[in-house]
């Protein structure tokens, strides 16, 4: 849904905001907290990859807030897209997924910070504050996890579970657990069945699971929160 707050304006000193959230609601309660501050500004909302990169060509937005569950695409994805296109954008990831596997992944993928929908209102501001003074945004539980990362690669030099798959094989990953055919993961993904699996043998070698059945119990555990 293209839709504009203060449509396309490009007043000096007001940093122009592309919000990207596939729920209307979301995108609304974003729009009525952003409005509250003076040198802020919505230049567009979308809630598809197509969407936002359409309206981020339009709209020069200074900062895009992304959700990584888009409509028929993936958050990860456009981080990336914009980062080619227009590295200047700051972006701001908006999510429900989970901290652990991804607040360290979408920085690499050119984001600038992650926080999730269910911080109060006063974080996102202060996350997009942050972002905007040129400083990377982590959530205390996302910096805690870094921090123990570090702690536990540095000492057992070994790899930590899913976080060494690919951004790809985790967006297969994950549908896995979400119950998904191989044949929907295709068409969410926009790959044909065969690469899908491809995917997941190589989830397999790298977890070590013996088989499908295997894979789909951890992919399942894994999704009811990343303790498996």
């Amino acid at each position: 849904m293209k839709e504009s707050n203060h449509s396309h304006e490009k007043n000096e000193g007001v940093i122009r905001i592309l919000l990207v959230d596939d729920h209307p609601l979301v995108r609304e309660l974003l729009k009525i907290m952003i409005r509250r501050e003076p040198d802020l500004a919505v230049c567009g909302e979308a809630e598809d990859r197509e969407q936002a990169l359409e309206l981020a060509a339009a709209g020069e937005p200074n900062m895009a807030l992304v959700d990584l569950t888009l409509k028929n695409s993936h958050g990860l994805e456009l981080i990336k897209d914009l980062g080619n296109l227009w590295p200047k954008i700051k972006i701001l990831v908006l999510s429900m997924q989970d901290e652990a596997l991804y607040a360290e992944r979408v920085i690499r993928a050119g984001a600038r910070g992650y926080i999730s929908k269910q911080e109060v209102t006063g974080k996102i501001l202060l996350a997009i504050r942050q972002i905007l003074a040129g400083k990377i945004y982590w959530s205390e539980k996302a910096a805690a996890h870094v921090a123990s990362k570090i702690t536990r690669s540095s000492r057992s030099g070994a790899d930590l579970s899913v976080e060494i798959l690919t951004d790809r094989e985790v967006q297969v990953f994950e549908l896995i657990g979400a119950g998904q055919s191989t044949r929907q993961i295709a068409a969410a993904l926009h790959i044909n069945a065969s690469t899908v699996e491809t995917y997941r043998a190589r989830i397999k070698e790298k977890l070590n699971l013996k088989n499908a059945i295997e894979l789909l119990q951890y992919a399942i555990c894994w999704s009811n929160g990343p303790k498996c």
